[in-house]
């Protein structure tokens, strides 16, 4: 490679290296990307760099997990490595399904004392699929309970299990820690350095295919947004090369060629994107110029025009419905409050993330259907929403439905479970309740019991939170969406009723002390409420109103005894997925920028008796 070709951002395919790190959540692809970046000198040595550095959105810091696939490159010798973090946990997998088509290989890390679990395998089969031949790295191998030779034959089960071709079974591995900061070939060796994970991805990935002579053609993947270059088209180019201010094709997804001319190339190297002359085959770019592009469409040469096949993805399996806030305290907080708004807002959000759907039904309610892959999917777009300023109301997640030979059809979950072996009765007994079926059961020499069931996606919503209860914490539950089946029937909701705001007004503790002999409270002293509001949860299977907003009768004669000491238990507070568990489907969540509310659908008594059509 040349010094100009260096300056102009052109690397020839055969130096060029692009892998996705995929595994299972919490199974250290951030924390390993972290040692790989630092160790490649993409950093100044006096700049600070915090840890898990990719996870830059707000919502990854907070949640401890990746959401968004994400670039960055390393130069290794005279390589460059393009690496892609992509999320772990299965609501996102759409994030991972649309890059894996800009890489060559991945690496597949699994937790060399937990092996491989629930989400190892659904990364993993997407890869096997799309004839990718993975690099197993054991990671986490300095814990105290690692065992790096019996995960790795679980992995090598794993990958025949999934129908794995002979090429793919014969695939290369390495042990690691990314948390320490060192890969080895062997276990015996001495832990230095990420250098032999590094000398793996030169060695066993393949160097991306397509001629630096043919005509330019790029498959659109992700889509960013610049403040002076608007919408920018991310993606590996497959033939040929590019230049700023070099005349493209545009073709979009109902076939229309729109002609337009590249404003910016860049490149990604680290944390940073780097703006270059030129970019080649083989190299993954991202090119300004095109201010309608979306995910999935053709970028290619005018005297060669092609267009490539839609990015396919697996379609939503949940939504929920979008409205605007119609409580007596819309507008105290929110900024964005209309229909119009929310409108665009989530069309928006469309354009950049192709596992959701959009929909607006006919059924004569002012509302946006939004399906996603499960509850936590839609809970991060509505809290990125909430800290735009947006306020409005969600109704209860519904599954979507399927005919299937004239037979209706819903979603089935298999779902993974490891509680405390006293625990595994009443989990079996409440799954069995939502018609979960036992699949598998196993206690192990800590007295730790892993089932397997396969449940309908009706009868996992609103169980996790009781899960938690009934494990008092210790349970830990994994689901993946495994096929449609038939409709399984009823199946039965929330076991207790919830206290209900007779009217408005401020809560009064001594009021709230009196109904905490009746449910749990949801609200504190001193908080605003409104008619129809849902302040607490009943001891009991039915509904019921309260005057939360009472004070203490008062008179001017003061009795021995007369005034009790009061003490308040903590009130529960809900987070937005814990919100869009509990409620049932005459009732809504309300999401505005400061808290969170729920309520009953019909808020006075006049609505209950005149419900919208």
């Amino acid at each position: 490679m040349t010094m100009s070709e260096e300056k102009k951002g052109i690397y020839p395919p055969e130096k060029i290296r692009n892998i996705a790190i995929i595994a299972h959540i919490d199974h250290g692809k951030t924390t390993m990307l972290d040692s790989m970046l630092k160790q490649s000198n993409v950093f100044h040595d006096k700049e600070l760099v915090p840890d898990r550095v990719m996870d830059s959105n707000d919502q990854e810091k907070e949640r401890g997990i990746t959401i968004l696939s994400k670039n960055t490159a390393v130069l290794y010798k005279d390589f460059k490595i393009n690496i892609i973090d992509t999320p772990g946990h299965a609501d996102f997998s759409g994030e991972v399904e649309r890059v894996l088509g800009m890489v060559n290989s991945v690496l597949l890390l699994v937790d060399a004392q937990e092996g491989p679990m629930p989400q190892t395998r659904f990364v993993l089969s997407k890869s096997l699929k799309m004839g990718l031949r993975p690099i197993v790295v054991l990671n986490k191998i300095d814990r105290p309970h690692a065992n790096p030779d019996r995960v790795l034959d679980m992995t090598f089960d794993l990958f025949s299990e999934l129908g794995a071709t002979d090429a793919q079974l014969d695939f290369r591995y390495c042990y690691a820690s990314g948390l320490t900061g060192f890969a080895v070939q062997h276990v015996t060796d001495p832990h230095v350095d990420m250098k032999p994970l590094f000398d793996l991805i030169i060695s066993a990935v393949d160097a991306p295919k397509g001629s630096i002579e043919n005509p330019f053609l790029m498959h659109v993947t992700t889509i960013s947004y610049d403040d002076y270059v608007g919408r920018q088209a991310c993606g590996r180019i497959l033939e040929g090369t590019i230049k700023k201010g070099q005349q493209i094709i545009h073709i979009d997804e109902h076939g229309n060629h729109n002609k337009s001319s590249i404003t910016r190339i860049e490149n990604y190297l680290g944390l940073q994107k780097i703006e270059v002359e030129e970019a080649g085959v083989g190299d993954i770019a991202i090119l300004s110029g095109f201010p309608e592009v979306m995910i999935g469409d053709t970028l290619c040469d005018p005297s060669n025009v092609v267009v490539l096949p839609r990015i396919k993805l697996d379609q939503p399996t949940v939504s929920v419905g979008f409205m605007v806030n119609n409580s007596p305290f819309v507008g105290r907080s929110g900024k964005h409050v209309t229909m119009n708004k929310l409108r665009a807002r989530l069309e928006r959000e469309k354009r950049s993330n192709i596992s959701l759907n959009i929909g607006h039904p006919d059924d004569g309610q002012d509302k946006i259907t939004v399906a996603g892959r499960g509850e936590l999917h839609l809970a991060v777009l509505m809290e990125t929403m909430r800290r735009e300023d947006y306020e409005f109301s969600v109704s209860k997640p519904q599954v979507i439905l399927q005919m299937i030979d004239g037979v209706k059809n819903e979603p089935l979950e298999r779902i993974f479970i490891d509680v405390p072996e006293e625990n595994s009765g009443m989990v079996i007994e409440e799954i069995s309740r939502r018609r979960g079926e036992l699949q598998h059961l196993e206690t192990d020499e800590h007295n730790i019991t892993h089932m397997e069931f396969l449940i309908p996606t009706r009868g996992l919503m609103g169980y996790r939170n009781e899960f938690l209860t009934q494990t008092r914490g210790l349970g830990i539950l994994t689901s993946l969406f495994e096929k449609y089946t038939p409709w399984k029937g009823a199946i039965p909701g929330r076991s207790r009723g919830v206290l209900i705001s007779i009217g408005p007004g401020k809560t009064n503790a001594y009021t709230s002390f009196s109904l905490q002999m009746r449910g749990t409270l949801f609200v504190s002293p001193g908080e605003d409420v409104y008619e129809g509001m849902i302040v607490g949860e009943n001891s009991r299977d039915n509904d019921l109103i309260v005057n939360i907003t009472k004070g203490k009768e008062l008179t001017n004669v003061r009795a021995s005894g007369s005034d009790e000491k009061i003490i308040l238990t903590p009130p529960r507070k809900f987070t937005l997925e814990q919100s869009i568990d509990y409620i049932q489907d005459d009732e809504l969540i309300e999401v505005t920028p400061d808290c969170i509310r729920m309520r009953k659908r019909y808020l006075t008594e006049n609505e209950r008796k005149r419900p919208p059509k």
